[in-house]
């Protein structure tokens, strides 16, 4: 699974972890993707998004699903 945002393009970034020895060690900074349902050219479709563009408004979320009632019973 690539880590990218379907949006903006926002991958991950490098860097390197400074103990408090001043040990330097390479790491790897992820951005913070979530699964959203969005409209997408008219339609619902699945989309990987930071969650910096779902909260600017660049992704258009989806009305949720219709889940049918089953039927009341009486009794």
């Amino acid at each position: 699974m690539a880590m990218r945002c379907d949006i903006c393009g926002k991958g991950p970034m490098f860097g390197c972890s400074v103990s408090h020895a001043h040990n330097v060690t390479k790491r790897r900074f992820n951005p913070n993707l979530q699964k959203v349902r969005a409209l997408v050219n008219g339609g619902v479709k699945t989309v990987k998004a930071c969650t910096r563009c779902i909260r600017s408004g660049k992704v258009i979320k989806a009305p949720k699903r219709d889940i049918p009632q089953k039927a009341a019973t009486a009794g």
